[in-house]
């Protein structure tokens, strides 16, 4: 039986820190879900086709070896999805203990509900202060978010 991981986010937009998290999780399982998730609190940047396309061509450009599918999940409970695709894990990065605050209840919830097992992955320190809403925030106001995205989001951002 293939070992199935899935590492969800909105991925609005991708950055150099949700790669960190997903070519290490293509390291320990022979698939990994990148799933762009929708968050109902939050206000999308991008639509979930462009951030799928920006994810792919990250993966690409990153040369990340290993099984990796990219899909969506807005209707219904995210274990929904795991339990689909036969995943056993989620895979979360957490930079804060505000994140592991936040994640904790969900990840008990959802071993609750379906046995779906969650991983924490701390970030590589030179990621540790990158989010997406950083990444918007300077995009918005023209500056450079090279430091802090793939190539190809970089250049996605600044064409926009």
């Amino acid at each position: 039986m293939p070992r199935i991981a899935v590492v969800p986010g909105s991925f609005d937009p991708v950055t150099l820190g949700h790669l960190d998290v997903v070519e290490r999780a293509a390291k320990l399982f022979d698939e990994v879900h990148v799933v762009v998730t929708h968050n109902p609190d939050k206000q999308a940047f991008l639509p979930v086709v462009e951030r799928e396309q920006l994810i792919e061509r990250a993966i690409e450009e990153a040369r990340i070896e290993g099984e990796i599918r990219i899909a969506n999940w807005s209707m219904g409970l995210l274990v929904d999805y795991c339990q689909q695709v036969g995943a056993q894990v989620l895979v979360k990065g957490i930079r804060t203990s505000t994140d592991l605050a936040y994640e904790t209840p969900m990840s008990i919830v959802n071993r609750n509900l379906a046995g779906v097992e969650t991983i924490f992955m701390l970030p590589n320190p030179e990621n540790a202060h990158v989010s997406s809403s950083l990444v918007r925030q300077v995009s918005e106001l023209g500056g450079d978010v090279s430091p802090y995205v793939p190539r190809a989001v970089a250049t996605f951002l600044q064409q926009r």
